[in-house]
């Protein structure tokens, strides 16, 4: 089931298996950062090309601390240069408000409604102090497309990649 908070961010004219990056940064961005970044990402994408052609492309950020890209690859695939410039826009991005967008050995949580940060070598550690369980809510950054992204993207602990990793403990 599509998560409804993000179904009003991601724009609707993208087909479901557009292509969907995430970067998740190391902190949560304040809101006169939010608007700067949200500027720049639109700066980015509102002149994104694929071998010389516009790309159909999106790029915002969600809970103030993830970017999340689109490109429509309906019509054509996008070259390297244009992937590569997309990573350019994050890289500099890191540069501007010293952060790390590639940091993958930290996971996000959605707690009380606010995305919560640790390193994977804690999270066993949360769970078995009941800081986090098998129904929390975890950001599962891997997703490849707009529909994953809304059914994949917010799922469960016991539904994700990390459920594998790591033991609950049954109360």
């Amino acid at each position: 089931m599509p998560n409804p908070e993000l179904i009003n961010h991601i724009p609707e004219e993208f087909p479901g298996l557009s292509r969907v990056w995430v970067y998740q940064c190391s902190r949560a961005f304040i809101e006169k950062e939010e608007k700067e970044v949200n500027e720049q990402l639109h700066h980015f994408y509102a002149q994104w090309m694929s071998h010389g052609a516009p790309v159909k492309g999106w790029a915002k950020l969600l809970y103030r601390q993830f970017i999340v890209m689109l490109a429509d690859e309906s019509q054509d695939q996008l070259g390297g240069c244009s992937i590569d410039g997309a990573v350019r826009v994050i890289k500099s991005l890191e540069r501007q408000y010293d952060v790390n967008f590639f940091d993958r050995m930290m996971i996000t949580f959605l707690i009380k409604n606010k995305a919560e940060m640790l390193p994977f070598t804690q999270v066993q550690y949360a769970i078995d102090k009941g800081y986090i369980n098998k129904d929390t809510l975890m950001f599962n950054n891997v997703v490849l497309t707009k529909d994953e992204l809304l059914e994949k993207w917010l799922v469960p602990v016991s539904e994700s990649w990390l459920a594998s990793r790591v033991t609950f403990i049954d109360k």
